[in-house]
């Protein structure tokens, strides 16, 4: 899947300055890419404008397989910074819900989050709730859901952030090796 924006421009409603200008860019299949810059430099409004979590004001973003234009509401699954988990469910009740949106029958479901869960490092903890695990294991919960979709893309707004680099790097290899 490949993503190509074209003068992508957003200033926030109370805001007296544009947030993002004329935004170019183009991601190649296959690829996976990271958008750096400082806090508030317009980062997470991008990913917000890619999710359509967020009206596009100017410009426009695209999903292409081949020629053919596809939905990044379809597309895409989403990493937020703040991590969202079901509390009282389980860590592999909470990943599930990434196969199911797949259309995943509910074995289907089940091997798949296992296998995401392992792959960034929680196995062992399939069954833990979600009100008891620590953030970063929150974090990589979330990040296994989004896996577990199997969608073409991941927008992840710093996924890594709540992580130690040894985990950081698992969760990454995890990201990039069933994208990249």
């Amino acid at each position: 899947m490949r993503l190509i924006a074209s003068g992508v421009t957003y200033t926030y409603p109370r805001g007296d300055h544009q947030v993002l200008a004329g935004v170019d860019f183009e991601i190649p299949a296959g690829t996976s890419a990271a958008i750096i810059g400082p806090s508030g430099s317009g980062k997470t409004t991008l990913l917000s404008l890619m999710g359509h979590l967020l009206p596009m004001q100017a410009g426009s973003i695209h999903a292409l397989d081949g020629d053919r234009e596809v939905s990044l509401q379809e597309a895409a699954s989403w990493v937020l910074q703040t991590v969202s988990l079901l509390p009282d469910r389980t860590a592999l009740d909470n990943v599930s819900i990434g196969a199911f949106s797949d259309g995943a029958s509910r074995p289907e479901a089940v091997a798949r989050s296992r296998e995401c869960l392992a792959s960034v490092g929680l196995a062992g903890h399939e069954e833990d709730p979600a009100r008891i695990l620590s953030g970063g294991e929150a974090q990589r919960v979330a990040i296994a859901r989004a896996l577990a979709s199997r969608r073409p893309i991941i927008l992840a707004d710093e996924p890594t952030g709540q992580l130690d680099a040894k985990t950081s790097a698992t969760v990454l290899e995890a990201m990039i090796g069933s994208h990249g």
